[in-house]
């Protein structure tokens, strides 16, 4: 298969289709690596606190180096494309910015309301869909990875072979935690099984189908997302059944995130995370 080294020699659809794919990915990564964030320090036990933590900042960096690769195709500055964008101008999936809020809590007590986001996490937000959706990202990213790194557009296969290192310690993560979470108690096991039929639908959405599917595959810069999410589902619903879990079998995608068609969700999501960068953007800190 013939490489491209540099983006000045793709053609004019394939780089509009490259493009595309690489803002679908980075904002992916920016996305959730925020929702992980927002658990540090409230982790519920320290070696969690820390391993979110940790994976967020590997995330967040896939996304920076992401958008500096889009802006030698062209595209804005990374900074801008991740606190000057309104909502619908990004194209993670759905999945990525839902908010784990679950039953539990009344809301945040009175002495905790200098900061209202981690309020509410910390009175209503629901481990078991954060680690749970980690765990499916995670197998989903190691999938793409895989595939990139044999990607004909050299500059991206390269970003992923370096990716790979990373992400083998999330799903290393995931993975350790389902089997373990297939032995707890019942409340536990509950638990789990509740926020895998919660999340499924929009876990599918993350292979969400674009029109530059068929000419990404042609010119071997990637994979279908059809054909990713055959090896997707093959390999965590192998990793769910060995522990004991079920998840729905007729499930309708969650989709529209890939064209900019969001929840309320990502709104809250930007005005929280793009706050500062918005009161002097430009500025040298």
């Amino acid at each position: 298969m013939a490489t491209t080294t540099q983006p000045t020699q793709m053609t004019g659809a394939t780089n509009g289709a490259v493009i595309d794919l690489v803002y679908r990915l980075g904002d992916d990564c920016l996305i959730i690596g925020h929702r992980n964030s927002e658990w540090t320090g409230l982790g519920p036990i320290l070696e969690e606190d820390i391993a979110f933590s940790s994976m967020a900042q590997d995330q967040m960096g896939h996304a920076q180096a992401l958008y500096s690769l889009l802006h030698t195709l062209g595209e804005p500055e990374p900074d801008h494309l991740a606190f000057l964008r309104e909502a619908k101008d990004f194209r993670c999936c759905r999945f990525v910015a839902l908010e784990p809020f679950g039953e539990a809590g009344s809301g945040a007590s009175e002495d905790l309301r200098n900061n209202p986001d981690r309020d509410k996490l910390l009175t209503q937000g629901d481990w078991s869909l954060s680690l749970i959706r980690q765990f499916l990202f995670a197998e989903a990213w190691a999938i793409r990875l895989a595939a990139l790194s044999e990607s004909s557009f050299e500059p991206l296969a390269e970003m992923a072979r370096k990716f790979r290192g990373e992400v083998k310690y999330h799903t290393m993560h995931g993975r350790i935690w389902i089997e373990r979470l297939g032995r707890a108690d019942a409340d536990a096991r509950q638990r789990v099984q509740a926020a895998i039929h919660l999340l499924w639908p929009a876990a599918l959405g993350m292979f969400e189908p674009t029109t530059h599917d068929a000419g990404l595959a042609r010119a071997g810069v990637c994979p279908s997302e059809a054909e990713a999410c055959r090896k997707w589902q093959t390999d965590v619903t192998g990793l769910l059944a060995e522990a004991g879990f079920t998840w729905p079998r007729d499930a309708k995608p969650v989709v529209g995130g890939r064209a900019g068609n969001h929840g309320p969700e990502l709104a809250r999501l930007l005005a929280s995370m793009q706050k500062v960068y918005r009161l002097a953007p430009g500025a040298t800190w």
